[in-house]
């Protein structure tokens, strides 16, 4: 009979009581992912995947399909030339000293008129006071819909009554169901209109975004003319008023070279009047007008369906690992 070697005694002690099958290989090994187990494991669930994919994809279809169409409409401005400005620097800059005497400042303080027109744009008294002035309360707040065809807003009657012609709507305190100049103002800046300023060229672009193509390029046009038509209201009365100082100013002096400051101004400030009064692009220049948009720019349907199909395909992925996984914990505590 065949002894047993040295080496043979030295090996065979570990390997007493091994059956082979008696313990399953593990899944994963030493942080490692076995391929071929995972490939396995996607196969056999690879209804699951499909169905919840394919259920995200759907949903993700439907609420595409169901969103409101939004056009936005925009308007190219650039800054008018103001000689107001170079003018008024030149005499200061020659009758400064004179004219501080008589408690006149010929200072350029502030800001430019550009910087000026834009705060005012975006201002919440320029922008409640175009809101009441267009009766634009109802599409802003109430409209839940555009009827193409009829091209005209369709109102939500919970919340605006169009035959009693009244504010429905129930808010709670301290709102009212007729909306306040706060309310009208943050969701038109949030949702209406957004104001873009190029620092290298000065370019401004205004663009308003709305349900109905027709109003987003009407409300972009009336945005521009009422800034215009405040900016020079302002200038005008500004000027006159300081015509009538300086005038009573002249009267008070007797003084050659102060005079010769006053008439100076009011011959500048006359010339502002004359320009604000004769030019329709006051303070802006439109460079390229507000057109009626024909394609949307939101949603993005597309992207809405292909984000949630990628969505709904990690999500399958991990419910069929999940699934995998505790299956293989019960098998372990079923043979414990």
């Amino acid at each position: 009979m065949h002894e047993n070697s040295p080496q043979d005694a030295e090996l065979r002690p570990s390997q007493r009581g091994y059956t082979p099958g008696a313990h399953p290989a593990p899944f994963y090994g030493d942080d490692e992912i076995d391929l071929t187990e995972l490939a396995k494991t996607l196969w056999e669930s690879r209804w699951l995947i499909a169905a919840i994919t394919g259920a995200f994809a759907v949903v993700a279809l439907v609420v595409a399909l169901m969103l409101p169409n939004y056009y936005t409409s925009k308007a190219v401005l650039a800054p008018a030339d103001a000689a107001g400005g170079s003018d008024l620097a030149k005499l200061a800059g020659q009758f400064g000293g004179l004219a501080s005497l008589a408690g006149i400042n010929l200072g350029e303080g502030g800001a430019d008129k550009t910087t000026l027109a834009l705060e005012v744009l975006k201002s919440r008294a320029f922008i409640t006071g175009f809101i009441r002035r267009h009766e634009l309360e109802v599409p802003l707040l109430a409209a839940k819909g555009w009827n193409a065809e009829l091209r005209e807003w369709v109102i939500d009657q919970e919340i605006y009554n169009s035959s009693t012609r009244q504010w429905v709507r129930n808010v709670r305190p301290p709102k009212q169901p007729s909306p306040s100049d706060w309310e009208l103002y943050e969701v038109f800046m949030e949702e209406v209109m957004n104001v873009t300023k190029d620092a290298s060229t000065g370019i401004v672009t205004v663009s308003v975004e709305l349900m109905s193509p027709q109003d987003a390029k009407l409300w972009a046009t009336w945005l521009v003319e009422d800034l215009n038509n405040h900016m020079r209201r302002n200038d005008i009365n500004d000027a006159q008023k300081s015509i009538d100082y300086l005038n009573t100013q002249i009267g008070k002096t007797v003084v050659a070279e102060m005079q010769q400051v006053l008439y100076a101004l009011v011959e500048q400030q006359t010339q502002t009047m004359m320009l604000a009064q004769v030019r329709d692009e006051y303070t802006f220049k439109v460079v390229d007008p507000p057109v009626i948009p024909e394609e949307e720019s939101r949603p993005q349907r597309l992207l809405i369906c292909i984000i949630a199909t990628m969505v709904g395909a990690f999500l399958a992925l991990a419910a069929a690992l999940l699934r995998k996984s505790f299956e293989a914990m019960g098998k372990s505590q079923v043979d414990v």
